[in-house]
């Protein structure tokens, strides 16, 4: 099974920015424990902070992957375009987000991603992917 996990725009800064809503780990060290929970799993992972590049991405995981995890960050809240990019795809996409997006600024209430994923799993902290794991294995027959 394969799964490509996407992180958006300053995801690259997990363990460092705002630790009270992002925890301490960085997610170099996580997608290692990912990896060694789920070695049936063959985990890819790319981070960006810009959203062609995330699009592109979408694109060239989106037709040959079991499924695609894609944390957006903010883009999920003002990227019509990204959220064209998963409807366009034929894997299911899981959109998840560490905080609880629901406890935070009203725009964040707000995903273009939502509409065309295959469901969305927000705030368990780092877990979040885990749980992303799970369902898409659970979809796929593992």
């Amino acid at each position: 099974m394969k799964i490509q996990i996407i992180n958006g725009p300053n995801l690259n800064l997990l363990g460092k920015r705002e630790p009270e809503v992002y925890g301490t780990e960085d997610f170099d060290t996580f997608i290692i424990k990912l990896q060694s929970e789920f070695p049936e799993v063959e985990l890819s992972f790319f981070q960006s902070n810009i959203e062609g590049e995330i699009i592109d991405k979408l694109h060239e995981s989106g037709f040959d992957t079991d499924g695609i995890i894609l944390n957006a960050g903010a883009y999920t809240h003002t990227s019509v375009a990204i959220g064209d990019a998963v409807k366009a795809v034929s894997s299911p996409v899981v959109e998840v987000h560490i905080s609880n997006t629901f406890k935070r600024e009203d725009y964040r209430h707000i995903s273009f991603v939502a509409p065309h994923a295959a469901g969305i799993i927000i705030g368990f902290g780092l877990n979040s992917y885990r749980l992303a794991i799970l369902s898409l294995m659970e979809q796929n027959g593992y």
